[in-house]
């Protein structure tokens, strides 16, 4: 996006911070703002009937979500829900169309980022399906780590089983492997990363194929 089209766009932009568990579009309900991330993370999630969630990608300083906006659909299509707080700068919806034709560069991009969205949601839907929960949450965790910069990751079991579309007990006791294996740290409330090479060894190769998917948006 070149420097003028930036222009257009930045007047527009209002900076707001982001708490945990803040829910920013609920599946079915109409988007008020798209949000272009600083910092944390958070999950588009799909809701089941009987009340069972899974999560299908994540979102961090790398991205943005309200990715239908650029498709001119204002419904939102998941759940997005802040998992790690964080800030980020929001864009009202009613003026996503108009931007867009004045800016081609804005276009592209969020085309683009469109398009690695739905390989990584891909990904994740063959992940959940062919690998087990060890490999998942290494795959987890570190996509997590990436977005946060930190070591020390404020996320639950309850939370990880959550978005990991699974039970509690199994999270526990992957996460027991992973810490008798020397990888995580297993603390109150939280999970800290202590071998980092270790952890990328035991998670499955999605987490290098989503990586891949992501550099590829920095590519012209």
């Amino acid at each position: 996006m070149s420097d003028r089209e930036y222009a257009l766009v930045e007047p527009h932009l209002e900076r707001c911070d982001l708490q945990q568990q803040l829910i920013l579009h609920e599946a079915g309900t109409k988007i008020e703002y798209a949000y272009f991330f600083n910092d944390g993370l958070a999950s588009l999630v799909v809701l089941t009937t009987d009340g069972r969630s899974v999560e299908v990608a994540t979102v961090g300083k790398e991205g943005m979500i309200g990715t239908s906006l650029a498709m001119g659909v204002r419904q939102a299509p998941y759940r997005m829900i802040m998992q790690i707080p964080g800030s980020a700068f929001r864009l009202p919806s009613e003026l996503m169309g108009q931007l867009l034709s004045e800016a081609p560069g804005f276009q592209r991009l969020l085309s683009r980022y469109v398009l690695v969205r739905g390989m990584e949601i891909a990904q994740i839907a063959a992940c959940n399906r062919l690998h087990g929960i060890e490999q998942r949450l290494a795959r987890w965790l570190l996509l997590c780590q990436d977005r946060v910069n930190s070591n020390s990751l404020p996320v639950t079991h309850e939370l990880l089983a959550q978005m990991l579309g699974t039970g509690r007990p199994s999270v526990s006791l992957a996460a027991g492997i992973l810490q008798r294996a020397g990888l995580i740290e297993n603390l109150r409330g939280s999970l800290k990363i202590v071998n980092r090479k270790g952890l990328e060894s035991s998670a499955c190769e999605c987490y290098r194929v989503i990586c891949h998917f992501r550099r590829s948006l920095e590519k012209d």
